[in-house]
């Protein structure tokens, strides 16, 4: 069964050399290490270490700068592998930014920038793994951020206040990318205008007493922490604007749709996991001398889901590999329907492995409950499958906008 969905598409040269590396690394990590992870609360640092030492957290970081230079065809590769193999979504969570966080630098940063810190991404010596755009008066509608970057009169640095939420992995990482707005909202003539990204030094942001943090208690991704940040007058050298200024929101734009089918790849994963799992116990577990999955009450939902997940991974790598060729598509449709398909997939397969369990599945021992947590946030991070919906039915459909 799990060969199956391993295999239910056929992949390239590189994509098995990416499965077959992420799969000998994860077999050291077995479900009893991803379950004290998940409840002590500790980040996996010996997880995310052998994959720095396997060149992986470097997997989208162009060789000229020490990477692997690969791209989204084997990065869906990489995050379904590490989500299936017992990590679940968190797992996936857990090096997400590492790895993507490096793109806007690559795309958009300046030589001098590239050239100092991406080598150092590529070999672990520094990680960005956190990502500041969310407010609280700014969750989907990211035009309205209010965090203000302004340019000191010399031009050297920019001075930044403001507040941000729900910025994940501050607590490993080396760097933030802040977006923030350089022009305000009443000056610009479209609200997507005047809103820039900067790499933040965190070391140096604790330095000038100018970034306050504080921890978002949650009941999904144990192990990866979200946080609540303050900018008080933060200082950032101007040579740490990436790109252009004022054309942030297109810079994020401009990843978003291969970024969303790699969240797609991680939803499967968890899928493929829960899955797993449940068909192993409905194998064992017998009642009045027969195996459980002798029912059908309990066949016909593994059934089901197992069919959802086939169909939403063939979406997936067919999207990714429209990702990596010179055919003129509409991404976004491809990525917001994969990630709508994935994460409901997921949902269903995780709460098919709950209801398997019986009793057992709300018990941490079997780790299913764990599962159908992560499967849940799934359908809102990184957008709510209302917003993807709204997609299809304007850009796809052509239907009047909704919002």
């Amino acid at each position: 069964m799990a060969t199956l969905l391993r295999d239910a598409v056929q992949l390239t040269e590189s994509q098995q050399l990416v499965r077959s590396s992420i799969g000998d690394i994860c077999a050291d990590f077995d479900h009893e290490y991803w379950r004290t992870r998940a409840e002590t609360g500790e980040y996996p640092h010996k997880f995310v270490d052998e994959l720095v030492e396997h060149g992986w957290m470097g997997i989208l970081v162009p060789e000229a700068y020490g990477g692997a230079g690969m791209g989204t065809q084997e990065t869906v590769v990489m995050m379904e592998e590490i989500a299936a193999n017992g990590g679940g979504f968190s797992a996936a969570q857990a090096v997400h930014g590492g790895v993507y966080n490096s793109v806007p630098i690559v795309e958009y940063g300046g030589e001098d920038l590239k050239s100092n810190l991406l080598p150092r991404v590529a070999d672990g010596e520094a990680s960005i793994q956190a990502f500041g755009l969310t407010e609280p008066n700014a969750g989907s509608n990211s035009t309205a951020i209010e965090t203000r970057a302004e340019a000191s009169q010399d031009g050297d640095e920019y001075v930044i206040n403001g507040q941000k939420i729900w910025t994940s992995r501050v607590d490993v990482s080396d760097y933030l990318v802040l977006v923030a707005r350089t022009t305000p909202l009443e000056n610009v003539e479209k609200r997507t205008q005047g809103i820039s990204m900067f790499l933040v030094d965190l070391e140096d942001a604790y330095d000038q007493d100018a970034l306050d943090i504080e921890s978002i208690p949650k009941s999904a991704s144990d192990f990866v922490h979200s946080y609540e940040l303050w900018f008080d007058d933060l200082r950032v050298p101007a040579e740490n604007l990436i790109g252009v200024e004022g054309e942030g929101f297109y810079q994020v734009l401009d990843g978003l749709n291969e970024e969303r089918l790699v969240i797609a790849a991680e939803c499967l994963g968890l899928g493929r996991l829960a899955l797993e799992r449940a068909v192993q116990y409905a194998t064992d577990r017998e009642v009045f001398g027969n195996p459980i999955g002798s029912n059908q009450a309990i066949q016909h939902p593994l059934a089901e889901a197992y069919a959802r997940l086939q169909a939403a991974k063939q979406l997936t790598y067919n999207a990714a590999d429209r990702a990596a060729s010179d055919e003129n598509v509409d991404l976004g449709a491809y990525a917001n329907a994969a990630k709508f398909l994935a994460a409901d997939a997921a949902y269903q397969a995780a709460d098919a492995a709950v209801q398997t369990h019986g009793g057992f599945g709300i018990a941490t021992e079997y780790d299913v409950e764990r599962y159908f947590r992560e499967a849940r946030l799934t359908r809102l991070v990184p957008i709510t499958q209302q917003l993807a919906l709204n997609y299809l039915g304007e850009k796809v459909l052509g239907l009047p906008r909704s919002y």
